[in-house]
């Protein structure tokens, strides 16, 4: 899996997507090169521009470390919006042959490549990717961020949570990253509505499983959602100039097909209706009154 890339190995002094505190070795009129304190076998240049006021030798500096224009190891003192291993949501700048580029808060783009996108994205769009070295060893973007969630989140039952939809599987339901680091699962079952890789989405916290993965539903409980249901109820009744098409008794493929709800919510909500004096039902339809 790429979120272990480079871990086998040894640990590098200087690690390329990261940012670390390194140590002024050099001074140089075009920036100072950083290293590790009393080891000057390996830096990286941090440029004049980078540099900050009053920095000289041996002055200890918080920088990003990644690659240039011409492939070699550079610093910046600018904080980017993720580093290796992390995942985070970036916005599209541009569209090339190879791939998309993000912006990641540094002056040099992100490139998100063709074939580690999971969905088409355009410029202005945003998109969850997590940041990896590729075989290169450049910083590269991958949609696929399954192996870079982890199951330790806080969240409890009936917490509701922020996530983006990152992959969506037909006999499983839609997979979410919760807070982009958490493992969730919208279940088949709970898919009720529209759902689109890349969408932000609120969910309530259904269970949390023994591997702390987390199960979770876009509805609110039943007798918070009902109120909900029984205006969208009345909206597709409306919709249908006052008589809907099926009743309570149309099959459960209809009533998710037409109202985005299972058949269970659905007799919910027509029977608060009923109660409410609202509409009347007939042996094929239900008809506002």
């Amino acid at each position: 899996m790429r979120k272990g890339l480079g871990r086998g190995r040894e640990k590098q002094m200087i690690e390329l997507g990261k940012i670390q505190k390194l140590v002024v070795q050099r001074e140089k009129s075009f920036g100072v090169y950083l290293g590790e304190a009393g080891d000057d076998s390996c830096s990286v240049l941090l440029p004049k521009k980078q540099v900050p006021e009053g920095t000289g030798l041996g002055d200890e500096l918080e920088v990003f470390i990644y690659k240039d224009s011409e492939d070699r190891l550079i610093a910046t003192t600018g904080r980017p919006k993720l580093q290796v291993g992390e995942v985070a949501v970036l916005e599209v700048k541009d569209v090339a042959k190879v791939g998309v580029f993000l912006d990641m808060g540094l002056e040099k783009d992100l490139l998100l490549p063709f074939k580690e996108q999971n969905h088409q994205v355009k410029e202005g769009d945003s998109c969850l990717v997590a940041l990896y070295v590729d075989r290169s060893q450049r910083l590269a973007a991958t949609m696929n961020v399954y192996s870079y969630m982890n199951a330790d989140s806080p969240y409890k039952k009936d917490d509701w949570i922020v996530g983006t939809i990152y992959e969506i599987n037909e006999k499983l339901g839609a997979f979410v990253a919760v807070d982009n680091h958490y493992y969730g699962l919208i279940p088949r079952k709970e898919m009720y509505g529209e759902f689109h890789l890349g969408d932000s989405i609120e969910a309530r916290v259904l269970k949390v499983r023994e591997d702390g993965k987390l199960d979770l539903s876009p509805r609110r409980k039943a007798y918070e959602q009902m109120d909900t249901d029984a205006k969208l109820v009345m909206k597709a009744i409306e919709d249908f100039d006052g008589v809907l098409p099926f009743n309570d008794k149309a099959k459960p493929e209809t009533i998710l097909r037409e109202m985005k709800m299972s058949k269970n919510a659905f007799k919910r909500a027509v029977g608060r209706l009923l109660k409410e004096g609202k509409i009347r039902i007939t042996e094929k339809t239900i008809e506002q009154i």
